[in-house]
């Protein structure tokens, strides 16, 4: 079976979880790239995203958040701070999303997402490294708003707490439980609005000059930062740009117009998941807007 047919299964099917198969050869040995993921993880969507576009082979190897499998030991050997992606090729192991896109675009000659244009090749990996703050901001707006609201409904103080104290890293379940208690008021909060401020403001002046963020060609910038806008997106906190930086909403319907975005966002993402968030999250927007307006 071609890639390309993988591809357009993908995007019809909407297949969770399966193995892609396409094998990459390796010398005179037949390998899979493995990538541990997490099915609506916008790191883990951003990485599908980078090997979609590249056509790249990879095996599945899902793990489910919700049920605190990254915190389980044999996972943590290979990432110790419990968290998705992780992609494994052979004996290397590559952890953090922004250097597994890189790895993955230096794969193969085709269709390369990295400019060999020394500026732009510095700016996007300006933009890879900046996708540490993005992450943090994007999980921060998550788990303040909707994720809060699902977690406290669901769960007893105890139950929290406890699934809080298997969190490897304690800076982040610091801050899970900071804005588990104060919701839109955690500073937290403040720090993504920040970075999300610049992040807009950088990529209003970034499309106003062309159609992706490094010029006429999508490159490891779109790639990097689509899952984290889309996420705002379903959460229904398009509000964040739609006025002030309205050359984001143009970006965003080509970025998911990509045979990329089938494949890797959603064919993963549970139609009736999503909708639920966009609901909690336009009901929560009144407040996210007025703490956003603040902000500025």
């Amino acid at each position: 079976m071609d890639v390309a047919k993988i591809h357009r299964l993908a995007g019809k099917a909407c297949v969770i979880a399966q193995v892609h198969i396409n094998i990459r050869e390796k010398g005179d040995q037949m390998a899979l790239i493995q990538l541990y993921h997490g099915a609506s993880s916008v790191c883990s969507s951003k990485v599908r995203v980078g090997l979609a576009e590249k056509e790249i082979t990879w095996e599945s190897r899902p793990i489910n958040l919700a049920k605190g499998e990254q915190n389980n030991p044999d996972y943590l050997k290979l990432n110790p701070n419990g968290v998705v992606p992780t992609l494994v090729d052979g004996d290397l192991v590559v952890t953090e999303s922004s250097v597994i896109l890189e790895y993955v675009d230096s794969l193969n000659s085709e269709n390369p997402l990295m400019p060999v244009d020394k500026a732009r090749n510095v700016k996007a990996k300006m933009w890879l490294a900046r996708c540490i703050d993005i992450h943090a901001a994007i999980n921060t707006m998550t788990f303040s708003t909707v994720n809060r609201q699902q977690i406290l409904a669901e769960k007893t103080p105890e139950e929290i707490e406890a699934s809080i104290a298997k969190m490897a890293n304690p800076a982040a379940a610091a801050k899970r439980r900071d804005v588990l208690a104060n919701g839109l008021s955690s500073l937290h909060v403040a720090v993504a609005f920040f970075v999300l401020r610049r992040l807009f403001r950088d990529m209003q002046a970034a499309l106003l000059q062309s159609a992706w963020l490094l010029g006429s060609q999508y490159s490891l910038a779109d790639a990097a930062v689509i899952s984290y806008v889309d996420r705002l997106d379903r959460l229904g906190f398009d509000g964040m740009w739609r006025e002030a930086y309205p050359a984001i909403g143009p970006w965003l319907a080509a970025s998911r117009a990509r045979p990329s975005y089938a494949a890797a966002i959603d064919a993963f993402i549970d139609p009736a998941t999503s909708a639920k968030m966009r609901r909690e999250g336009t009901a929560m927007w009144p407040e996210v807007k007025a703490h956003w307006r603040a902000f500025a």
